[in-house]
C-alpha cells in the first residue's frame, strides 16, 4: 500500500471511529435531521451532536441545507450506504462471531 493510501485510509476510517459519528450516520439513513432532532434521536446532548457532525462534514460523509436559521443534515448515500453494504457483507461472510465483533469494545 502506498504511503499516500495509507494517511488517505487513517483520516477516513479516524472519522468514522467515533460511536456518536456512526450513530449520527445510522440516524441520518432513515431521515434528514436537524441538530435538536439528532440529539433527540440518539439520547445526547446537543454539543456533543454538534461537535461530531464537524468532522463528518469536512469529510463530506453527511451534507447540509438551510432551511431558514434550521440547519438540516442529510447523508452522503453514495459513500455511507456502500460502506454500510461492505461492513455488513464482510460481518456476514467472514465474522467468526456472527457480525459480533468481541473487539470492538
Amino acid at each position: 500500500m502506498k504511503r499516500g493510501l495509507t494517511d488517505l485510509c487513517y483520516g477516513f476510517f479516524s472519522t468514522l471511529a467515533n460511536p456518536t459519528r456512526l450513530a449520527i450516520l445510522e440516524a441520518l439513513s432513515k431521515s434528514d435531521m436537524s441538530v435538536t432532532q439528532l440529539a433527540n434521536a440518539l439520547g445526547q446532548e446537543q454539543s456533543m451532536v454538534s461537535h461530531n457532525l464537524r468532522p463528518l462534514e469536512r469529510c463530506k460523509f453527511i451534507y447540509f441545507e438551510r432551511r431558514g436559521k434550521l440547519k438540516v443534515y442529510s447523508l452522503n448515500r453514495d459513500t455511507v450506504e456502500t460502506l454500510f453494504h461492505a461492513v455488513e457483507n464482510h460481518a456476514q461472510n467472514h465474522c467468526l462471531f456472527g457480525g459480533t465483533c468481541p473487539y470492538s469494545h
